[in-house]
């Protein structure tokens, strides 16, 4: 099963930046990946996804123009570069792999409730707090 770290998490002002990478095992060109964020006490929602075989990229329509995700197969990572930050953009951010492109994609795509146990791998997260 792949394994996924989440690194570049940090505190930043609003209007400021930050890139978020996702570091795989490996990267199956046929699994869809993508980043997700909690805020305690809230349900987890999709951000940003690539589906499978470079399928997308699908954004939220909160992230729409201010995030970019991408993958580099070589590396085995996925990066999430966040401009713009705002406030409610403050969270706990997840990247996840699965076969499932369902899973994967609606919840970024159609703000769906997302089935953890559907996607088959997640990180452990990185903290994103962005102040006003």
């Amino acid at each position: 099963q792949v394994q996924l770290v989440e690194s570049g998490g940090g505190s930043v002002q609003a209007g400021g930046s930050l890139n978020l990478t996702c570091t795989a095992s490996y990267i199956d060109s046929t699994n869809c990946m993508g980043w997700f964020r909690q805020v305690p006490g809230k349900e987890r929602e999709g951000v940003a996804a690539i589906g499978p075989d470079g399928g997308g990229p699908f954004y939220a329509d909160s992230v729409k123009g201010r995030f970019t995700i991408s993958q580099d197969k070589g590396k085995n990572t996925m990066t999430l570069q966040m401009n713009s930050l705002k406030p409610d953009d403050t969270a706990m951010y997840y990247c996840a792999a699965g076969s499932d492109t369902l899973a994967c994609v609606g919840p970024v795509v159609a703000g769906s409730s997302i089935d953890v146990s559907a996607l088959d791998a997640w990180g452990q997260g990185t903290l994103v707090t962005v102040s006003s």
